[in-house]
């Protein structure tokens, strides 16, 4: 457990966390512990920013708890991740490896989708945070790219050994009760200051009549000479001094000796190392200063080390300048740049940037910020603080924060008749950021699968890059369009033009017969190039696009704004083009609907309706499809009355579709032959291996048979590369039967399966199921197994309907199941148990 008065972590500088704080303003042990991890980590690998993702209270998400060296308002987008997104926190969190990226070729190169939203030039490092076997989240540190050159071992070692100390912190707060899940915003995390020479003060008394000078250690380092060598004299002192210093301190300490009453009085003085020191003169008397009793003067000399800019030589600037520290508040403002940006510097320093100017919060500007950030380089950019007023605007990043300069300039010109007099209209240039976020909308489109998936990503990444707010999308059958996604119009609004011909005289229709987007930088536009069409409240621009793949017509989307803007050409040009992707994934889309709906249909035929009902063995089976990619499976179970007994079987092929249930409908009928035909187990898998092997070469398939007696309960059990079956026996407990097995079906024709038996008492219960229950993206299966094994054991009571029914209704609530799930439960009973 930690403690306030000694951290697990070399102490960090003026670590400043706020957000998860107790009474007092004091951060809790929890968010202390994540904060002091990440400024480690940090520090130690070179970096400029970095946080912890930890585990959250839902299944599969990890949240960003603590955001070190960058405004948490720049990257909301990144707060959440979902552990199976294709993004380095979630690979390191599923797999435990971690990952260390140099520079942004090697990002690309391996996780396109991170570099797509942020495409700029840094390195990145994810190290895993485990406590023992225990997930908690994943480590980050953001630093400068470094281009053909690998992350250093000294590096990986550092990262990894302050991994393991906040794995074990963390385990060691689970343990005493603190609950190690975050479902807040991230806490935002000072860093420590560059490594500068310290602010230091000295001091010193003059005796006027005598000229003793009575000087501290301090003072004689600040002027780079020892206590023990300076004589306490005002000309030793003098010595020490620039020229032209010696006579401003003279001026001053007669003006400051000859004031009519105590007197402060101030000077800049150069030091041996040329850097300007502070000095500040105060008089006193030890009699009434016009008793001509001689007083002394005491003096104090500031070295401000590197030192804050100096206010009046930034005011004297042609150029408007203000400052932010990392955490994107202002500390700086010149006079120009109060002119400028309209705001006093009283209500300027201290505040957010885009909380004391909101124009500074456009999604553009936000990006530039971002870049300036994560590269470290320069950004140059234009930006509309009002209607009329334009900046031309300079971002110079540091260590400690960003410089920014301004200065007024001309509104730049839009294309010919984007709009018309009094509208308010966007900016190519403030556009920018679109430009290279629909390259994530390309990249989440190849990983969508149904329409509705395709919907939602560019619901989640089209809308977003542009500013949108509504979005519909039209599929076409039969020569007319169907509405197949809305969001953000009001309700009902478009039920009107769903299932409209291809006749109609209406933007969506033409758009697509056209093959031509067509754009309205507002509704009035809209009204009077279609008049009568009917409208909602809203007073914004619409962007109609054809959805075509290869030519051939898929459908149309309607991108609705709230406010009148304009779309330049880059604009139009990025749009059109993106139409095209989703008009392919979209079609895409639509093969897969088709070959799922044969999928399920085969499956469903093949699929036992009815498990035999015999007087000593009650059966159940179930069946859930995955949620992910082609969702029907060939995962099969079955139950065949035999002449050696009940045979239950179940199985799983690889692969996903209409040729993986067309497979496992032709395994579910040769074992079904096999063994009615009297063949021994062993025979039986055998038989189906070779007749996989002839039917479909590369195919493979795991397989678990059992034949079980219900008078005497004997059980003889043959694995071909399946999971282990579960044995619940009648007291209740319940355990994994670590049987011996062959290689899973359709490798080799001579694969031998060994057989094992075992007697089955009256009120046991064996449990088979597919790897896809115990699997789960970056968890060992064997914590699956006993995650099952669990619920078996927990049921309470021993109802095969109802534990089979438990099992299905525990699975489903891990909402991505990348594969399907088959699940058979087989009781003995005794005569007088079932009654």
């Amino acid at each position: 457990m930690t403690s306030y008065g000694l951290p697990p972590y070399p102490p960090p500088e003026n670590v400043a966390a706020t957000g998860r704080a107790s009474g007092g303003g004091v951060p809790d042990e929890l968010s202390l512990v994540l904060a002091q991890a990440a400024v480690s980590a940090i520090e130690s690998a070179g970096g400029y920013a970095g946080g912890v993702y930890l585990r959250s209270g839902y299944p599969e998400l990890l949240r960003l708890s603590v955001l070190a060296g960058l405004p948490t308002q720049l990257f909301h987008p990144w707060w959440r991740m979902h552990v199976n997104r294709p993004f380095p926190v979630a690979e390191v969190y599923r797999s435990g490896k971690p990952v260390h990226l140099a520079d942004v070729e090697e990002g690309m190169r391996r996780f396109p989708q991170l570099m797509a939203g942020m495409p700029f030039p840094f390195g990145s490092l994810y190290v895993p945070v485990f406590g023992g076997p225990e997930k908690f989240g994943v480590l980050v540190v953001l630093r400068p790219a470094t281009p053909g050159k690998s992350v250093s071992h000294a590096d990986r070692r550092a990262l990894r050994d302050i991994a393991q100390r906040l794995g074990a912190e963390l385990a060691g707060l689970a343990a005493g009760g603190t609950k190690v899940v975050w479902d807040g915003e991230p806490v935002p995390v000072q860093l420590p200051s560059v490594t500068v020479p310290p602010v230091r003060i000295g001091h010193f008394d003059w005796d006027l009549e005598t000229g003793a000078v009575d000087a501290d250690a301090e003072l004689c380092g600040i002027l780079g000479t020892e206590p023990a060598r300076f004589p306490g004299t005002i000309e030793a002192l003098t010595a020490l001094l620039a020229p032209e210093d010696v006579y401003g301190l003279w001026t001053l300490a007669r003006r400051a000796a000859s004031a009519g009453g105590p007197v402060v009085r101030r000077m800049r003085l150069r030091g041996p190392d040329g850097r300007t020191n502070l000095l500040e003169l105060s008089s006193r008397w030890a009699q009434p200063p016009r008793s001509g009793a001689a007083g002394t003067l005491t003096g104090f000399l500031v070295d401000l080390g590197a030192g804050p800019v100096i206010a009046e030589a930034a005011d004297r600037l042609p150029r408007g300048i203000f400052s932010l520290d990392r955490l994107g508040r202002i500390t700086y403002v010149n006079q120009l740049a109060e002119e400028l940006l309209g705001r006093q510097r009283g209500e300027l320093v201290g505040s957010l940037l885009w909380e004391a100017l909101p124009w500074f919060g456009h999604p553009a500007y936000e990006d530039h910020h971002r870049a300036a950030l994560l590269s470290h380089e320069p950004v140059h950019f234009l930006a509309r603080r009002t209607e009329r007023d334009w900046l031309a605007v300079s971002l110079y990043p540091g260590h400690d924060g960003v410089t920014a300069a301004l200065s007024a300039t001309e509104e730049p010109s839009f294309p010919p008749d984007a709009a018309g007099p009094g509208e308010v209209l966007g900016s190519p240039l403030e556009s920018s950021a679109g430009v290279y976020r629909p390259v994530a909308l390309a990249i989440a489109l190849t990983e969508a699968v149904t329409a509705r998936q395709v919907s939602a990503v560019v619901t989640q990444e089209l809308l977003p890059a542009f500013g949108g707010r509504q979005l519909a999308i039209y599929l076409l059958h039969e020569r007319h369009l169907y509405l197949a996604w809305e969001t953000g119009f009001p309700h009902g609004f478009l039920n009107s033009f769903d299932g409209v011909a291809l006749d109609a005289h209406l933007p969506g229709v033409e758009t697509l017969t056209s093959g031509h987007p067509i754009f309205f930088e507002s509704m009035q536009r809209l009204a009077s190039a279609y008049p009568g069409i009917p409208l909602d409240a809203s007073v914004g621009a619409r962007a109609f696009l054809p959805l075509i793949a290869s030519g051939r017509p898929v459908g149309s989307c309607i991108l609705g704004f709230d406010q009148s803007r304009g779309f330049s050409p880059e604009e139009r040009t990025v749009l059109t083009a993106l139409a095209g992707l989703i008009a392919q994934a979209l079609k895409r889309a639509q093969r897969y609907d088709t070959e799922s709906a044969v999928a399920r249909g085969l499956q469903n035929a093949l699929l036992p309706h009815r498990l035999p009902v015999l007087d000593q063995v009650d059966t159940a089976g179930r069946y859930l499809p995955g949620t992910q990619g082609m969702d029907i499976g060939g995962d099969w179970y079955d139950v065949i009355e035999t002449d050696r007994g009940l045979a239950l079987v179940i199985g799983d092929v690889q692969g996903h579709g209409v040729a993986a249930a067309a497979t496992m409908g032709q395994l579910r009928s040769a074992v079904r032959a096999f063994a009615l035909s009297g063949h021994e187990p062993q025979e039986v898998m055998s038989g189906t291996n070779r007749l996989l092997i002839d039917l479909d070469p590369g195919q493979i398939a795991s397989c678990c048979y059992i034949v079980l007696d219900p008078a005497t309960g004997r059980t003889q059990f043959v694995r071909a590369g399946h999971p282990h079956p579960l044995l619940r026996h009648p007291d209740g407990t319940t355990e994994v039967l670590e049987l011996p097995g062959g290689v899973v079906l359709g490798v080799t024709p001579d694969a031998t399966y060994p057989v094992s038996s075992l007697r089955l008492l009256p009120g046991a219960i064996l449990a088979l199921y597919t790897d896809g229950l115990v699997e789960q993206a970056g968890a060992d299966i064997d914590d699956g197994v006993e995650r099952l094994r669990g619920i078996i054991e927990a049921a309470d009571a021993p109802s095969l309907v109802g534990m089979a029914d438990l099992v299905i209704r525990e699975a489903r609530r891990e909402p991505d199941r990348p594969d399907d799930i088959a699940v058979l439960l087989a009781a003995r009973w005794v005569r007088a148990q079932r009654a």
